[in-house]
């Protein structure tokens, strides 16, 4: 069950109203339950570029980040919760600090969301009540005319934790950004593979916070200019925290939707997403792979990472008239190709 359609049914099953004046609602994406609320007084918050640029074409207001705080403060506040708990706690804390004092603050999540042990929490600091549904729960509370010193304590600790901080190996993440504790093996392997082998003008498909391009850009001085593309507003964020490389230019972008620029580049690399939400999804990474062979120039070349499972070597066949074999190392494996076909197969 979609967690919009799961929080619009508790309203309709009476656990909260909704109330008169401005609703904020962070996580929003284009869709049936989206068209039952008032668009008038909605203003949306998605930090994917994709499905917040179709809101944008189909008139909704949206941003990339929670809005600075207001006099009048929200009405309503309502979240869907994420897949890392303390970005979903800090985005509560956030929540109820842009909502004016009796407004209601309601978050949805799945069970894989950890929304049982949120409902906990929640219930314990603010008298939360919950509604079960489809695999899932709504959690809704009304903000204090006045939080309790130690409420205010909590909140701020959450708000806290979920900011943007140098882990252990100095990047800037934060909870809910790719891999935020350390670079991942996949990650660190084709920094290995690629180390001294990149020239020219080269792009990466979804940088996240810029780990793999500081370590590129280091171990390439033939680079001329490295691309970070990122479609998360808040990795690419603190991508320009770490990347501070005078080569290095950022865009916010879905790369699977990028068109063929008008200059191309030499190489492409890429370590792609194979998960929508906690799903497995292999056609993420066969839509780099496309978009990949678009931005090439006709010799460039693509070198990606994946788990050595994933079925790509079809989309590199239809895509590149020349793909080595698949260099192989414990559970992953190094993908290479060059020539991409203009009419592909």
């Amino acid at each position: 069950m979609d967690a919009l359609e799961r929080l619009i049914l508790a309203g309709d099953a009476g656990l909260f109203t909704w109330p008169d004046g401005p609703v904020l609602l962070v996580g929003a994406r284009l869709g049936p339950a989206l068209a039952q609320l008032d668009a008038s007084r909605l203003t949306c918050v998605q930090p994917s570029k994709g499905p917040h640029d179709a809101l944008i074409r189909a008139g909704y207001e949206c941003r990339p980040d929670l809005p600075p705080p207001s006099d009048d403060g929200y009405a309503a506040a309502c979240l869907l919760a994420t897949r890392a708990r303390a970005e979903t706690l800090g985005l509560v804390a956030a929540l109820t600090r842009l909502t004016r004092p009796g407004g209601i603050v309601a978050i949805s999540g799945a069970k894989t969301d950890g929304i049982d042990t949120l409902a906990g929490t929640l219930r314990g600091l603010l008298g939360a009540e919950r509604y079960s549904k489809g695999h899932g729960k709504v959690v809704v509370f009304a903000r204090p005319e006045t939080l309790a010193e130690d409420v205010a304590s909590r909140l701020a600790a959450f708000e806290a934790t979920a900011r943007p901080a140098p882990n252990a190996q100095g990047f800037v993440t934060a909870p809910g950004m790719f891999s935020p504790a350390h670079a991942d093996p996949g990650s660190q392997l084709l920094a290995q593979t690629l180390a001294g082998r990149l020239s020219g003008k080269v792009a990466e498909l979804g940088a996240g916070y810029g780990w793999l391009a500081a370590e590129l850009l280091q171990t390439n001085p033939a680079m001329t200019e490295l691309g970070l593309y990122e479609a998360d507003f808040a990795s690419l964020a603190a991508a320009r925290a770490n990347v501070t490389d005078p080569r290095a230019a950022f865009h916010w972008a879905d790369a699977t939707a990028l068109p063929a620029p008008e200059t191309r580049v030499d190489h492409v690399v890429t370590n792609p997403p194979f998960h929508d939400g906690r799903m497995a999804d292999p056609s993420l990474g066969q839509a780099f792979i496309a978009a990949a062979a678009r931005l090439l120039a006709p010799k460039g070349r693509l070198t990606l990472v994946a788990n050595r499972q994933l079925p790509y070597e079809a989309a590199l066949d239809a895509q590149f008239i020349e793909v080595d074999a698949p260099q192989v190392s414990g559970g992953y494996k190094i993908l290479t190709a060059a020539r991409p076909r203009r009419k592909p197969r």
